[in-house]
Formats: C-alpha cells, sequence, structure tokens
C-alpha cells in the first residue's frame, strides 16, 4: 500500500519536479515501509524500487543504463540511505519489543509478588508458579517444593512435587535445592546438562527447585532464566516467611504451654501442702500424745488422716489426667452414657466428703445420651463440686445443674 502510494505520486509528479526530488519521494516511501518491513524484505523492496526509479525516471529512460555520474552517486545514495533507514527501523522495532516484554515480565513479577504476599498457604501456590514457568519456558516444567525443613535425604513425602520428572531430573532438582544454586547451560554449573535447574532461594536457603525441560541451547531471549529465576526467588522468599510464621506460633504455643504447665503444678504443689500439713499434724499428735489424748480425740485425728489422705488421693488422680491429657497422641475413651448416672456419681462423692451440706442435683428433663469420656466428666463435676463446698460459706447449698444449650449439655455448679 505504502509503496503504490509513494510510485503513484512519482508518477502525477513527474515532469513537475526535478530527478533529486523525485527520489527523495521514493526514499520517504522506503522510510514509512520500513516500519513495517523485516530488514531483508526492506531492503529487497528497496533494491527492486530504486532499480525499478532508475528504469521509469533516470534518463536514458527505459533502459538501466546511466549517462551521468551524478545519476549513479544519487542512485547509490538511496540504495544506502534505505538500507540503513530499514536497518534503523528494525533497530527500533526490537527495542520496542523488548521494552513491552520487559514491561510484561516486571509486571508479571509485581502480580506474583502480590499473589504470594496474600497466599495464607504459598505452598498452595506452587500450581501457579507451575503454570507461569511452563508460559515462559514454553516447554514442559516441574516444580518441587518443600512442606517444611529440608529433609536430611531425598524424602518425597517431604516436598510437594508438581510436573512430570524422571528420576534423574528429580535427583537433578533435590541437588540443585541444597545446593541454592541454577545449574545448567548459562549458569556456570554443570552445564553439559540438557535442561536448566532453578532453586527455589529465601535468605540463606532454598525451599524448592524448579527444572525447565530443552533449554539446552540459549534462546533468543537472554533474559529468560533470569526472569524464570526472579519468579522462583520470590517464591522461596515468600515458603520462607511462612515457615517463619510457623516457627514463631509454635514457639508461641510451646511457651503458652510451658507456662499452663507451671501453673499447674504451682497450683498442685499448693493444693498438696494442706492436706499433707494436716496429715503431718494429726499423724504427729497421734505418736507423740496417743496416751494423753481421749479416745474421740484419737477417732477424729484418725478420721482427719483419712479425709485428708482421700483428698490427697482425688488431687493425684486429677494430676494424673491432666498428664495424660497432655501426652501426645492421647485418645478418649467415648462411649453414650447418661447424664442422670454421671451426675449421680458425682454427688455420691460430695456427699461422702461432706455429709453435712446439702449437694443437690438438678437435671433438665428428657435429656439425650452423650457420647464422652465418662470417667473424665466425672472427674469434671467431682472438682467443681469440690471447689464449691471449699470455698462457699459453710450453710450455703450446692446445686449440680445440667441443662441443654444448642445441640448440647452444660453442667454447672452453683
Amino acid at each position: 500500500m505504502i509503496w503504490a502510494l509513494g510510485w503513484a505520486a512519482l508518477v502525477l509528479l513527474d515532469g513537475s519536479v526535478d530527478l533529486a526530488n523525485l527520489a527523495m519521494l521514493l526514499v520517504l516511501a522506503s522510510a514509512v515501509a520500513s516500519l513495517w518491513l523485516s530488514v531483508w524484505a526492506s531492503v529487497v523492496s528497496n533494491a527492486v524500487a530504486v532499480m525499478a526509479f532508475n528504469w521509469t525516471f533516470v534518463p536514458p529512460r527505459a533502459t538501466f543504463t546511466i549517462d551521468l555520474h551524478q545519476h549513479a552517486l544519487l542512485l547509490g545514495s538511496m540504495v544506502v540511505v534505505n538500507s540503513i533507514v530499514a536497518a534503523l527501523m528494525a533497530a527500533q522495532r526490537r527495542q520496542a519489543r523488548l521494552a513491552e516484554r520487559h514491561a510484561l515480565r516486571a509486571e508479571q513479577l509485581r502480580t506474583w509478588g502480590e499473589t504470594l504476599r496474600d497466599a495464607i498457604d504459598p505452598l498452595a501456590e506452587a500450581g501457579t508458579l507451575h503454570a507461569a514457568l511452563a508460559e515462559l519456558s514454553g516447554g514442559p516444567v516441574a516444580v518441587l517444593v518443600l512442606k517444611d525443613h529440608t529433609p536430611p535425604g531425598n524424602d518425597d513425602g517431604a516436598a510437594l512435587r508438581v510436573g512430570a520428572a524422571d528420576g534423574d531430573r528429580l535427583a537433578g532438582m533435590w541437588h540443585c535445592l541444597r545446593r541454592g544454586q541454577p545449574l545448567g547451560p548459562g549458569s556456570g554449573r554443570h552445564e553439559e546438562l540438557p535442561d536448566w535447574y532453578l532453586p527455589l532461594r529465601g535468605r540463606g536457603a532454598s525451599f524448592g527447585a524448579a527444572v525447565l525441560l530443552g533449554h539446552g541451547v540459549e534462546r533468543t531471549d537472554p533474559h529468560l532464566r533470569e526472569h524464570a529465576q526472579a519468579l522462583c526467588d520470590q517464591m522461596g522468599l515468600a515458603l520462607q516467611r511462612a515457615l517463619a510464621a510457623r516457627e514463631e506460633q509454635r514457639t508461641r504455643e510451646q511457651a503458652q504451654a510451658q507456662g499452663v504447665r507451671s501453673a499447674l503444678l504451682a497450683a498442685i504443689s499448693h493444693d498438696y501442702r494442706t492436706p499433707l500439713a494436716t496429715i503431718m499434724g494429726a499423724a504427729s499428735s497421734l505418736e507423740e500424745q496417743s496416751e494423753r489424748l481421749s479416745t474421740e480425740q484419737r477417732q477424729r485425728l484418725a478420721h482427719t488422716i483419712v479425709d485428708e489422705t482421700a483428698q490427697l488421693g482425688r488431687l493425684t488422680d486429677n494430676a494424673l489426667q491432666l498428664a495424660r491429657l497432655d501426652a501426645p497422641g492421647v485418645t478418649l475413651r467415648c462411649d453414650w452414657e447418661s447424664a442422670e448416672e454421671i451426675v449421680g456419681t458425682a454427688l455420691r462423692h460430695a456427699r461422702r466428703r461432706d455429709p453435712a451440706r446439702r449437694v443437690r442435683a438438678r437435671l433438665e428433663p428428657g435429656l439425650p445420651l452423650l457420647w464422652c469420656d465418662a470417667m473424665l466428666l466425672s472427674q469434671l463435676l467431682d472438682n467443681l463440686v469440690d471447689n464449691e463446698l471449699k470455698y462457699s460459706p459453710q450453710e450455703a447449698p450446692v446445686e449440680i445443674l445440667v441443662r441443654r444449650q444448642d445441640d448440647g449439655l452444660v453442667p454447672a455448679t452453683s
């Protein structure tokens, strides 16, 4: 189209302007056509256009003979200028494509970083990384991502794999992960390999690796591997942040558990002191003053020893239950149990400890069976009642109340 318009203008202006101005029109048409044509297409079309210009407009016309030296200089200059313009236009197009590619990759890095920043678990984004690398390389890709810390051996259970990789390539990914350095052509390490191995690097450690298959020959894009590595490094940093957050959470939970254990030990030791001191006092009195004590006094001291020993037994049972519940892998012995039977057991224990107090129970009618560990639930009620008896006024009654709440039952004492 451009050449057609250019030649139409040359034919219309033939005879109205001199030969040099006609030549400038041809140079202009060639420059505009070079915006779309490749370098070689532009050079060939320019050569054909100059020969046609010589045939049509340079005297003697309808021949390729050139009479004057200035005509030869004009035609030669046209060919050179048109070739330079075509080369410059092609270079500008390459630079424009390169700038567009860089802009697209910068946007991809920005979007990928935001995706990882908002991800609750970066491990779930392994498929997204695989898709991005596959689109970038245009070939098969496999990704290996650690679930937690690096295992001592190549343990497939410790990592998530996306994409197919044979045994050799899988071993190569583990090696790349442990070295924390890219492998393959252009990396400076194991350049004889036919594939690129890229680590998912964080700060001072690697958290996975990716293999781009069939990249034994560097492509025309020299920045392809650098961009793929940047995507992998963003994933590595996100995995490192997630691991650090999990470690912090584990440390916080351990500290809280240690605090709870310390508080429980302090409470248990405090609860043990009172019955032990009472037992020691009563036993010492019986040992040292037995002959001077009346029968009633000896019976009262013996009864005190029995009661406090029972209290120690309850405290010991509680401590053992706490230890059992705190042990890893604990399994509750659950079964369908009657709320009435559990409350009745707690009532019997409470009345044996304090027969003078009026401990009673009130259960909502029509209660369903409970799926629970009856011994633990009975011990819970026993502890609640014991606290009420211990810390409430001597004349105040204690009541166990069991009622429905939503889809469950709620025991309480008052």
